[in-house]
């Protein structure tokens, strides 16, 4: 799963990188940054990784499901769930 953080009014946080962005800042022990990016990023792995989520080391932004493999794989469009 990739994903952010954005406030209720859809704007997004300050992040390492922007997404899909390749880079080393892009690694979650990557220190080089704005603090509020650190603090953000650290945010999103606890809240993610509390919920049962594994982090890709490499992407700040990419989770892993633990388990996934038990769960049917669905292609079915956002507008047909409820």
């Amino acid at each position: 799963m990739d994903l952010t953080l954005i406030y209720k009014d859809g704007e997004e946080l300050l992040m390492p990188t922007g997404f899909d962005e390749f880079t080393e800042k892009a690694g979650h022990d990557y220190q080089d940054l704005p603090e509020e990016a650190i603090r953000n990023r650290d945010l999103l792995r606890e809240v993610m990784e509390r919920h049962g989520f594994v982090a890709l080391e490499t992407e700040w932004w990419h989770y892993d499901c633990q388990g996934w493999e038990r769960f049917e794989l669905l292609d079915l469009p956002l507008t047909s769930l409820p």
